[in-house]
């Protein structure tokens, strides 16, 4: 992030810290797919709030359910349908929603490996065809979605033995970074953030599906005011230029 966007988020943090009179803890439950960005803003909005976060990044999925079982929490950072369930459970205050960035589900390989063609439909269905092996987070937003594309483009069986399910994005870089399995499927952002592992490409567009983030505030928030500052900490043109920066789409109508 250069000098200009960090002097532009310390200077908007230091406007919302008036949204609390006092230093609060935040406990915010976020999805990995927004970890690179997260971890790069919440510096930013503690030195100048005050305030203190307190973050667990994990699936989307799992940490929807952690929220479903009761557990506390101040903002909740997981994908648009996650979120809006939750505000119809009335776990989520509904009018604290906002969205954040959307991913576009990418291929990773090896740092320095070899990088067949996966420019077209057809070129990608060449090159997972011809893969050696191949894992993707079963749980996660783009695994779900990968698995269900190889349905639909009519490989699924020819890949079954390739597969190497992974519990994880982050399992999922470890393996391609190793050299265990030769591509591995997770947002385009979770490659960039995954050591030893670079992007190969994202699906080809008529191929490619985006997973949106979306943001909210506990309905049992100690702290609402802080949260809902965080919250629009994150929406700022300048906290989107770091989404960007880290291969996301920022977008307040996503």
């Amino acid at each position: 992030m250069n000098v200009m966007n960090f002097k532009s988020l310390a200077a908007i943090a230091a406007m919302l810290a008036t949204a609390s009179v006092h230093a609060a803890d935040l406990k915010v439950l976020a999805s990995n797919g927004v970890r690179a960005a997260l971890e790069e803003l919440a510096p930013a909005f503690e030195r100048e709030t005050g305030n203190k976060l307190v973050i667990s990044f994990g699936l989307a999925a799992a940490l929807k359910r952690q929220i479903e079982s009761g557990e506390a929490f101040d903002v909740a950072i997981l994908t648009s349908a996650g979120i809006e369930d939750l505000a119809k459970q009335g776990k989520v205050d509904a009018a604290s929603r906002a969205s954040l960035a959307r991913s576009g589900v990418g291929i990773g390989i090896r740092k320095g490996g070899p990088r067949p063609d996966i420019g077209t439909a057809d070129a990608f269905k060449r090159t997972m065809l011809s893969a050696r092996s191949i894992t993707w987070a079963k749980e996660g937003q783009s695994g779900i979605y990968f698995a269900g594309l190889l349905e639909k483009i009519g490989i699924a069986e020819q890949m079954k033995p390739k597969a190497v399910p992974a519990a994880t994005g982050v399992e999922v870089g470890k393996l391609v970074a190793s050299g265990q399995v030769e591509f591995g499927v997770i947002l385009v952002n979770e490659l960039m953030a995954a050591p030893g592992v670079e992007v190969l490409g994202p699906l080809p567009a008529e191929l490619q599906n985006y997973t949106v983030f979306h943001a909210g505030v506990g309905v049992g928030s100690k702290d609402s005011s802080a949260a809902k500052a965080l919250i629009k900490f994150l929406t700022t043109p300048s906290a989107g230029a770091v989404f960007k920066a880290k291969g996301q789409e920022p977008g307040l109508n996503l």
